[in-house]
């Protein structure tokens, strides 16, 4: 198999059902710059998502990372998600202090001799955290 060395992420596409909750974790917890919104024509979200409505989306960045998030409010259960995306902090104990000022969900469960944290947005994405 032939990777194109090229290649990098450009951004991570999640929703959120509010501008709020994205506001907090996003900007408020991640410190990443906000911007927009922008707004997605139903004609192409029926398109691209087969969701019949006008989709209004906020981009969060810094340096380091992008993330494109669509305000749609869903349905979602109980169950946890698998999905998720990993973030390096220079500071472990920081971040967790931060998750704890803004009341964000944080998961930690031992594995070995370590630890593995993940924490969560108010809509059930899933961010595995990392020291540097």
């Amino acid at each position: 198999m032939h990777v194109e060395k090229w290649m990098k992420l450009i951004h991570v596409a999640l929703a959120c059902s509010s501008e709020e909750n994205a506001d907090k974790f996003y900007k408020s917890l991640l410190e990443c710059q906000k911007s927009g919104p922008k707004v997605l024509p139903s004609s192409l979200s029926s398109e691209i998502f087969n969701i019949d409505s006008e989709l209004t989306i906020f981009d969060y960045k810094n340096e380091y990372v992008h993330f494109e998030i669509f305000i749609y409010n869903r349905h979602r259960g109980n169950e946890r998600r698998i999905d998720h995306v990993c973030l390096q902090v220079a500071d472990m104990g920081s971040f967790l202090e931060r998750c704890k000022s803004l009341n964000v969900m944080v998961i930690q469960v031992p594995k070995g001799g370590s630890v593995i944290t993940f924490a969560g947005d108010d809509d059930g994405n899933l961010f595995e955290i990392k020291q540097a």
